[in-house]
């Protein structure tokens, strides 16, 4: 007994002294790690910092693109993209699955809504993976369709919130406007950023891009931020706001016109631009064929009114005749033979192979004689003079226009034929918008101005603002009296001349007629019905411009009674006349002797806090065209807001105080259907070009945030009266010529 207990108390010595040497290897090395915060090299704190510490990012907002009056052309939305989760350990209770449970019934019902073939979608589902994405059925999905799909209750299918840039009027100005798309980080494959790919959104990212916030803070092991835990932040940087000087409704005048024109001709081009003479302000650009820059639908990457240098035709005249007039060369009333004229060994003859026998130079600047004006340019100005005002013009090299892809042109200028054809608009070529520019002089006293279409930049959160542009004199090429001279001769031209299809009523408009002919791939000029270049330069009211308008179209299909102006005055006299009427320019009635003018515009009154009769009675007063908005009694919003101009016809905006229920649409123009759902927050998509024919909810429907409606649009059926008989005809030259 006494060996067992001696090896017993032997035992549990070496036990103790097992544990006790044990015990202090720990503290001691509990004893290290508390003094060097270090085990194996690594810094403890530093990963206790790392393992509870959590990063969200704070979302920034890239720029808004705005028009002259503060009206959102280009800016960020919330879109959605669809994600469904298949890491089936998500699913803690079984009765609440959080991954895609059955493939084959999720397909089923998903694959309508997104518009995707089943079996794609269910092979999609199917896919060893912990999430999948639809591709591009699944992103940018509205408010409408995110709640229709929540609607199905499908496991496993959910959301995640993204912004995207969005473009409210779908083909408006878009080659200005440009778009901007999410690309991927070069360093990190993770971080998306949205950069500007083409026009304003290109030229001006680096002012519109945005920079994401960042948030710190510690939290618990499973996440969630601990209470009084110390955040730090990193505050977004959003980006800055760019003013266009793209008015809004002058824009959509120029859109739908060309909408028109194209249903109509089916032209291969049509370039138009409307400018402020008295600051170069560009109101309105735009180019066919165009583009959704929401769809992308790209054909022409280049905007035309900068980018596209031709041989302009007879507009060119304009400024030939400045010159003439500004240096004392030009006699009106002197005679000349019309028909042909010899230059450089080449003949040049006029629009109508034959001429007018002997007439004036003030007829021949009515009829567009190129003989009159290569004989300007030849015998009165001389070459080497006519080049110097080509340059003072500005029509040797780009205005410098502040938006991306102004190219160059090309003055020919070596051989004789060459400098005189280039007095009518042949040989040498111009872009439409150095033409604008130079129309500028003659508009504005013969000060020229500089083309802009960026008006500031304004720093969103605090409204600094960063660039303000301002009016810039591009030069001085004549003077104010040979302004007016050429003005009053242009005039002319419109009321007795080859431009009388531009004869607007109620205002006086000068301009000149173009018809170039356009180069051959091979070789000589294109000839045949339509196989030209028509245009027109005009400014209005003649005696004090406010409006420069050019429209230029390209081989339009004419009709076997047409001759090639039809679809240039089309869309020049629908811009021209509404724009002026907005601008609140007062026409010339013929009421009375005193010419007296009327007014066509007024400015809004408030209707917020008034009842429905109180409207009513106000708006048939002032002839106003309302519309009730709302089963309410009183008006609680508007638009046109107070102060501003409204048109007659227009629709103004009532929204009341109760249930939103949808107008009747029937009739109304795309920029009115945009006004409504920015006003009432309601989604819509829209097919076609013209004025609504048809909408996808009923007239009263009730209307809630998100609703969504599509609309039909179809062009107007246009009536247009016979051709006059004093008008442009096929431009002929054996060298150089055209009208």
């Amino acid at each position: 007994m006494k060996v067992k207990n001696i090896n017993i108390n032997r035992g549990a010595a070496i036990i103790s002294m097992f544990f006790a040497l044990l015990f202090f290897i720990l503290m001691g090395r509990f004893i290290q790690i508390q003094a060097t915060g270090k085990v194996d090299g690594v810094v403890l704190a530093a990963m206790a910092d790392e393992k509870y510490t959590k990063q969200r990012e704070i979302e920034a907002v890239r720029g808004t693109i705005y028009d002259r009056n503060g009206k959102p052309i280009a800016e960020d939305t919330a879109s959605y993209t669809v994600v469904a989760i298949l890491d089936k350990t998500l699913t803690v209770n079984e009765k609440k699955p959080k991954h895609v449970v059955n493939p084959e019934e999720t397909a089923r019902k998903l694959a309508p809504l997104l518009k995707m073939d089943e079996q794609e979608l269910r092979s999609i589902l199917e896919k060893d993976k912990k999430q999948v994405e639809f591709g591009s059925y699944g992103r940018d999905i509205s408010q409408q369709l995110k709640l229709e799909i929540e609607a199905l209750e499908l496991p496993g299918i959910g959301f995640r919130r993204e912004l995207k840039r969005y473009y409210p009027h779908g083909t408006f100005a878009s080659h200005v406007v440009g778009y901007a798309q999410k690309v991927t980080d070069s360093k990190d494959e993770t971080v998306t950023n949205t950069v500007g790919m083409l026009g304003v959104e290109k030229s001006m990212n680096k002012y519109l891009q945005e920079k994401n916030g960042l948030i710190t803070f510690h939290s618990d092991k499973r996440g969630f931020k601990l209470p009084d835990a110390k955040e730090q932040i990193v505050p977004p940087d959003n980006g800055n706001d760019v003013y266009l000087t793209i008015d809004q409704t002058i824009q959509t005048f120029l859109e739908d016109a060309m909408n028109n024109a194209v249903k109509e001709y089916q032209p291969e081009k049509i370039i138009g631009i409307v400018a402020n003479p008295k600051t170069g302000e560009i109101l309105a650009m735009s180019t066919r064929p165009s583009f959704d820059p929401n769809e992308r639908n790209i054909e022409n990457y280049l905007n035309d009114a900068i980018a596209y240098p031709y041989e302009p035709g007879s507009t060119m005249k304009i400024f030939t005749l400045a010159a003439a007039i500004e240096e004392g060369v030009y006699n009106g009333n002197a005679n000349f033979a019309s028909g042909r004229y010899s230059a450089g060994g080449e003949t040049i003859r006029d629009h109508n192979r034959v001429g007018w026998g002997t007439i004036t130079y003030d007829q021949g600047v009515l009829n567009s004689s190129n003989v009159a004006f290569a004989k300007i340019a030849k015998e009165q100005l001389g070459t080497e003079r006519f080049f110097e005002y080509l340059n003072r013009f500005g029509l040797d090299r780009p205005t410098g226009i502040d938006i991306e892809g102004e190219v160059e042109n090309t003055i020919n200028f070596k051989w004789e034929i060459d400098k005189v054809s280039t007095a009518f608009g042949q040989a040498s070529s111009v872009t439409p918008i150095q033409q604008v520019q130079a129309a500028t002089a003659i508009a504005n006293g013969g000060k020229m101005m500089k083309p802009y279409v960026i008006d500031k930049v304004v720093d969103p959160d605090t409204d600094k603002v960063v660039i303000d542009h301002k009016p810039e004199l591009a030069g001085n090429p004549v003077s104010a009296e040979t302004s007016k001279k050429v003005l009053d001769l242009l005039g002319k031209v419109v009321t007795d001349g080859t431009g009388k299809l531009y004869n607007l009523e109620g205002y006086h408009v000068a301009g000149k007629t173009g018809t170039a002919e356009i180069p051959s791939p091979q070789g000589g000029y294109l000839y045949g019905r339509g196989n030209y270049f028509y245009s027109f330069l005009g400014m209005a009211p003649k005696d004090d411009p406010k409006l420069i308008v050019y429209i230029a179209v390209k081989q339009p299909k004419l009709k076997d009674t047409e001759y090639g102006p039809e679809p240039v005055s089309l869309v020049f006299n629908h811009v021209m006349k509404n724009s002026l009427q907005y601008l609140n320019i007062q026409p010339i009635t013929q009421e009375s002797d005193n010419n007296k003018e009327v007014k066509v515009e007024l400015e809004a009154p408030s209707f917020i806090d008034s009842s429905i009769a109180e409207v009513q009675a106000i708006a048939e007063k002032n002839k106003l065209k309302t519309v009730i908005v709302g089963n309410g009694k009183n008006v609680i919003n508007q638009d046109p807001t107070q102060g501003e101009k409204v048109m007659p016809g227009e629709h103004f905006l009532l929204i009341t105080d109760n249930e939103l229920t949808l107008p009747d649409l029937t009739g109304w123009s795309l920029r009115d259907v945009m006004r409504l759902a920015e006003l009432i927050d309601i989604d819509v998509s829209y097919k076609g070009n013209g004025f609504v024919v048809e909408q996808s909810l009923a007239a009263g429907s009730i209307m809630k945030n998100g609703s969504k409606v599509t609309v039909t649009l179809e062009p107007p059926n246009t009536k247009r009266e016979e051709p006059v008989d004093e008008v442009d005809a096929e431009a002929t030259r054996e060298k150089s010529g055209g009208e």
